[in-house]
C-alpha cells in the first residue's frame, strides 16, 4: 500500500507478487486510508481491498475487499472496483461473487451490506441476483444519498454458494 500510495507501481508489484495496473496507483486516496486503518485495526488487514485478478490471463482488473471485518452484529460491508478499461465484461460480478464465498466461509458474518449510490446503475445491476435487499438508505459526506442493501450470509451451515443463484 505504501508503494502505492507513492506512486511506486513496479515496488507494489514487487510486493504483490503480480504486475499492477496504473488504475491501482490512481486509487492512491483509498490505500491511504487503508493504511491508516491497518494501523489502527490490525486484524481489518485480511479484509480490506486486494486486487483482482483475472485469470487465466494474469491481469489486473481492480480491486475488491471489505470496508472492515466483521462489526459486532457479524456484518461485512462488500467493496468492488474495476478499472474502466476492463468494464462491462463481467468482472464486477466475478469479484462480487468471490468476495460473497469469502463471507460466507467464515462463520462470525452474519450478513453482507452494499451501499450504493441511486444513480450507479452499474453496481445497482452488479448485485442484482445475488440475494440483495434495499433495507434503507444513508448520507455519505462523500459520495451523498446511497441506497443501503444487506443479504444474509449462506455459509456452510446456513446454506451454500451465491444467494439468488
Amino acid at each position: 500500500m505504501t508503494a502505492l500510495i507513492h506512486g511506486d507501481r513496479d515496488a507494489a508489484s514487487a510486493a504483490a507478487g503480480v504486475p499492477l495496473s496504473e488504475y491501482l496507483v490512481e486509487e492512491a486516496w483509498l490505500w491511504r486510508i487503508r493504511r491508516a486503518q491497518i494501523e489502527r485495526t490490525p486484524q481489518d488487514a485480511a479484509w480490506i481491498a486486494g486486487a483482482a485478478v483475472a485469470e487465466p490471463e494474469g491481469v489486473v482488473v481492480g480491486h475488491g475487499g471489505f470496508h472492515a471485518g466483521p462489526d459486532e452484529h457479524g456484518v461485512v460491508e462488500v467493496a468492488y472496483s474495476v478499472d474502466p478499461r476492463f468494464r462491462r465484461r463481467g468482472y464486477a460480478r466475478a469479484m462480487l461473487a468471490a468476495l460473497l464465498r469469502r463471507a460466507d466461509a467464515d462463520p462470525r458474518v452474519t450478513a453482507v451490506r452494499a451501499s450504493i449510490r441511486p444513480d450507479n446503475a452499474g453496481s445497482l445491476a452488479t448485485i442484482a441476483g445475488f440475494g440483495f435487499a434495499k433495507v434503507g438508505e444513508q448520507w455519505d459526506p462523500e459520495d451523498g444519498l446511497e441506497f443501503v442493501f444487506r443479504r444474509p450470509a449462506c455459509g456452510p451451515a446456513r446454506g451454500s454458494g451465491e444467494a439468488g443463484r
